[in-house]
């Protein structure tokens, strides 16, 4: 059994990376849909 610290990875956790980039595949085209029905709402009654 070795004790050398180079022979030991730390975890990489990914999760909140993964996290991260699934919120903005869906959260960056509704924010842009939910900006555009606003816009063209307020132009509608304004």
């Amino acid at each position: 059994m070795s004790t050398n610290p180079a022979n030991h990875s730390t975890p990489v956790n990914t999760a909140a990376g993964k996290l991260a980039v699934g919120w903005a595949l869906v959260g960056v085209p509704l924010a842009y849909g939910v900006y555009e029905t606003l816009t063209r709402v307020a132009a509608l009654f304004g």
